[in-house]
């Protein structure tokens, strides 16, 4: 029975067994974190915990063994493609993760993925195998030390003052491109040269381990190498060089005293290797002040070289301006009497001397001021140069206020009145808005520019009640005055003083010859100005916008500053208006350094004024210990402006002769004189031909766009006769382009800044006009063109203007005349037919050339007869009295009774006009006569002697 029970049992567990054979129930199990390290040379990863996969089916056949384990991507998205994983024991579950190719430390030093574990299941193809679940792999990739140390720098230099010991001096640096922190740190430098006085430490600083002098040895040189702490050596050694200097002084090095500039090459800096040197003394504020002067180029700075007028223009100014201190001319004579000083730029400056020196407006200028809203500007220079002081001033006297402008205008039915002043420092505009009424008002402004003796631009915009001032550009607000004091009103007439003040009405008498004598006379003004002005304009109507104003005083050369954003922190940088000082302050001496070369010189002038321009730095340095801080001293340098490429203006595509019919020039509009004018502007610079394999050196020019600001078109000669005779231009073009022009018998003036092509307009439209019958044989002009008020000129075009007649007048006796005494007298009529032959009835034809052979022919005929009468004249007078009996003198003397020379004077215009044929119908002979060798002129004059009522030679 026991043993029946037993073999059921037994049967039972076969048949359970064999079922559970044939099912996978469970699923493989692995860990669910795997830490794993590989070494860069090896490709095996080294898992913590091992990699085991456990199966609940085991130990059935199949269902309880690992086949396989599968690896998937990782967050990175690439650990699956460099990782593979296979089983080492599919009974045990053992694997192991292995990379597929080599890896890198340094380009990857960890992985991650995921990895899965697969059983066998039910049988030999693996039918309804079961997957684990995805355990995470991170692994490490170890590093070899592969890489040896390199330098950053391969040549290390430092400079040190001598006999001092620095803790350091110098620190190189090496860098490792190993991953990890044991290979890629470096452990130790090694100074490698035997027997210097230098040391160096871990952190690669060196030292000098003595003190230096540079009288024994001026410069050190040795080698240093470095160390991993895998004990590999560096793959180069690195140099380092040490300068021992003399003792140190503290100041500036670098410093140049010299600057050359080249006109066009924009900004350059002023110091690019200046540094200061404080010989370690502790300063914790650095400030420097660069100052350039520029007080002899014109007003204070490089600008436009253009006539005030015409820099109003070009800034955008509106128009109708008055100048109230004009060049002395006819039609401005109340400067003529004022002394004048050489200035280098374009403007007039005059000098006022405070006693006797007084401009007086005339009246019609004074009259076009009206109204209560207009802008004064000028140029002030207080003191000015070679002027003496007042006489009547006594020594600690107090001075008086010296007015500049002083004027009366009408408005309408009232008169208002304004002054400007200035008092020492102080500048005051006095101002009535009516002198019956209301009581002046006194704007004043304390101002350091009005007493420095340095020029500076005034601009006073007034717009009553509100005045505003631009002092060199820059906005002043005033203190406002109402002045209930017993100033007398002034009169009401219109008047103007420059320079001075008049007295009220019953003190005062005319002025004349714009000067007023010193002594017992010198009551009749008031204030008189000591100093220097120039162009002192008005503009009534509606004030001056700042950027006008700012672009009238803008100087275009200056100090500046290479890059802000390259400034360190703690630096400041302040550059005043006119661009003529610059101050630095900062903490840092590095920063300050590097501040300091960023300083620049530029000048956007193509055609900058040459010259010096004195450069000064001065330094004041602060420390914790004032009583041994450093002081410095100032230094001085200049800079040199270089002569720039002068401009080619060349004047092209005229002449040089201009033939025309007569007939034409009678026309209401007279004949064009210039009309394919070309004016093209270049700059010549030398090339560098060696470089191109040529010898010697060459020039090229380049054609760049240019701006003129004169043309001049003068006849050569006489002047021109206003009754017969004129030149048109197109007056609608030049106010157009506002322009301004001076149209004189002797001249044609055309000035104002303006472009090429606008003048080229201009000119072109130029005509010459003649009245009827007034036309001549030749007239000649000449053309020229100006830029920068006459300081770069073009070439002189001439051009000769001939008048054609027709043929039907040419053999008119008078003109026939006229063309043989043309031959006559080669020296003073060659060239006036040459460029054109005769002209035939037809417009712009010539006469054939069979008529100029006859032409020529016969005046050579002439021309013979004349020498062999002469030759005969001659020999009859040398036989004189030897002649014999009257029948032998009859039968050889020339019978010159038939020879008949007729010569038409021409010799002025008016002679031309005016001489008749007096010797038609005489009925005389005429014997002719020439003039010995030592009477005949230059000219080749021939005396003809008319034997008739006056007897008397004539010459021509």
């Amino acid at each position: 029975m026991d043993r029946m029970n037993f073999l059921s049992f037994f049967l039972l567990c076969l048949t359970s067994v064999a079922s559970g054979n044939k099912a996978n129930k469970h699923k493989p199990w692995i860990e669910t974190e795997y830490q794993g390290i590989v070494m860069e040379n090896d490709n095996t990863v080294l898992l913590n915990p091992p990699l085991f996969a456990l199966d609940k089916d085991a130990p059935l056949h199949y269902a309880g063994e690992i086949c396989g384990f599968r690896v998937h991507n990782g967050p990175s998205g690439s650990g699956s493609v460099q990782f593979e994983a296979v089983v080492l024991d599919r009974s045990t579950g053992e694997g192991l993760v292995r990379s597929k190719e080599p890896l890198d430390c340094e380009s990857q030093r960890e992985h991650s993925f995921t990895i899965q574990a697969y059983d066998c299941g039910e049988g030999p193809d693996g039918v309804n195998s079961k997957k684990s679940h995805k355990a995470t792999v991170h692994v490490r990739v170890n590093d070899v030390n592969e890489f040896s140390p390199v330098f950053v720098e391969r040549r290390y230099e430092a400079s040190v003052p001598e006999g001092r010991l620095f803790d350091r001096i110098v620190r190189v640096e090496a860098l490792d491109a190993d991953c990890s922190p044991q290979y890629s740190q470096i452990c130790f430098y090694d100074i490698i040269t035997p027997n210097v006085p230098f040391a160096i430490d871990n952190d690669g600083n060196i030292k000098n381990t003595e003190p230096l002098d540079s009288k024994r040895q001026r410069v050190h040189t040795f080698w240093v190498t470095a160390f991993d702490c895998g004990k590999n050596r560096a793959q180069a050694d690195a140099q380092v060089v040490v300068t021992v200097k003399p003792s140190c002084k503290p100041g500036w090095i670098g410093w140049t005293k010299r600057v050359e500039y080249t006109p066009g090459s924009g900004s350059i800096p002023l110091f690019p290797s200046l540094h200061l040197e404080t010989c370690e003394e502790t300063v914790w504020n650095i400030q420097a002040t660069v100052e350039l002067q520029t007080g002899h180029i014109g007003k204070g700075c490089d600008r436009d070289s253009y006539s005030d007028r015409s820099v109003r223009r070009l800034c955008g100014a509106v128009r109708g301006e008055v100048d109230l201190l004009p060049p002395p001319s006819p039609a401005a004579n109340w400067t003529s009497a004022l002394p004048t000083l050489p200035s280098s730029d374009s403007s007039l400056v005059f000098s006022f001397n405070g006693s006797n020196h007084v401009a007086v407006v005339p009246d019609p200028v004074v009259a076009a001021l009206s109204g209560d809203h207009f802008t004064l500007q000028l140029w002030m220079r207080r003191g000015g140069a070679n002027i003496q002081p007042t006489t009547t001033q006594t020594r600690g006297s107090r001075k008086e206020e010296e007015t500049i402008v002083c004027s009366t205008v009408r408005n309408d039915d009232s008169f208002s009145h304004y002054s400007l002043s200035v008092h020492g420092c102080r500048l005051s505009l006095f101002y009535w808005p009516d002198v019956s009424a209301a009581r002046p008002v006194k704007f004043l402004w304390k101002l350091e520019q009005v007493c420095d003796s340095e020029w500076h631009h005034l601009s006073l915009s007034v717009q009553f009640p509100s005045v505003t001032l631009y002092v060199d550009g820059v906005t002043f607000d005033p203190a406002l005055i109402h002045d209930n004091g017993a100033i007398p009103n002034p009169a009401p007439r219109q008047r103007m003083f420059i320079g001075a003040c008049w007295e009220p009405e019953e003190k005062q008498k005319e002025i004349l010859n714009n000067t007023i004598p010193e002594g017992k006379d010198s009551v009749k003004y008031v204030g008189g100005y000591h100093g220097l002005l120039s162009g002192v304009t008005v503009r009534p109507g509606s004030v001056e916008p700042h950027s006008v104003v700012e672009c009238l005083y803008a100087c275009r050369e200056g100090l500046d500053f290479g890059d802000l954003e390259t400034l360190g922190s703690g630096m400041k940088v302040h550059v005043n208006p006119s661009q003529s000082v610059l101050v630095l302050e900062g903490d840092d001496i590095e920063s300050f350094n590097r501040a300091v070369q960023q300083v620049t010189y530029r000048n956007s002038l193509r055609f900058a004024t040459p010259g010096v321009r004195p450069l000064k730095l001065t330094t004041s340095l602060r420390c914790f210990n004032e009583e041994s801080c450093l002081s410095l001293k100032q230094l001085e340098g200049y800079l040199v402006v270089l002569q720039p490429d002068a401009p080619q203006i060349s004047l092209s595509g005229v002449g040089p002769h201009l033939a025309r019919p007569a007939p034409e020039f009678e026309g209401p509009r007279g004949v064009p004189l210039f009309p394919e004018l070309r004016i093209v502007c270049s700059l010549s610079h030398a090339v560098n031909t060696a470089a191109q394999g040529m010898e010697g050196g060459a020039l090229m020019s380049d054609a760049v766009a240019h701006t003129l600001d004169g043309c001049e078109v003068q006849p050569l000669g006489e002047e021109l006769n206003p009754e017969r005779e004129e030149l048109l231009v197109d007056m609608d073009l030049v106010r157009e382009r506002g322009l301004e022009i001076i149209n004189t018998t002797a001249y044609i003036a055309i000035t104002g800044a303006e472009s090429i092509s606008v003048y080229e307009d201009v000119l072109r439209s130029v005509r010459y006009r003649l009245a009827k019958g007034s036309a001549r044989f030749e007239r000649r002009f000449r053309l020229s063109c100006s830029e920068m008020n006459g300081r770069y000129t073009s070439n002189e075009l001439t051009l000769e203007v001939n008048f054609l007649h027709s043929l039907d007048s040419l053999y008119h006796p008078s003109h026939l005349l006229a063309s043989q005494q043309q031959f006559l007298h080669p020296s003073h009529h060659a060239g006036e037919l040459s460029g054109h032959t005769l002209p035939n009835p037809h417009r712009n034809s010539v006469v054939p050339g069979a008529a100029t052979v006859i032409i020529m022919v016969c005046v050579g005929f002439l021309v013979v007869m004349v020498i062999l009468g002469v030759f005969r004249i001659r020999s009859i007078h040398r036989r004189g009295e030897g002649a014999r009996g009257g029948a032998k003198e009859g039968n050889s003397q020339w019978d010159d009774s038939a020879l008949t020379i007729i010569v038409n004077p021409m010799e002025s215009y008016e002679s031309r006009m005016g001489i008749s044929a007096d010797t038609e119908g005489e009925g005389e002979e005429d014997e002719e006569v020439a003039e010995s060798p030592d009477d005949a002129s230059d000219d080749q004059r021939i005396i003809i002697k008319k034997e008739g009522r006056d007897g008397s030679a004539r010459r021509y």
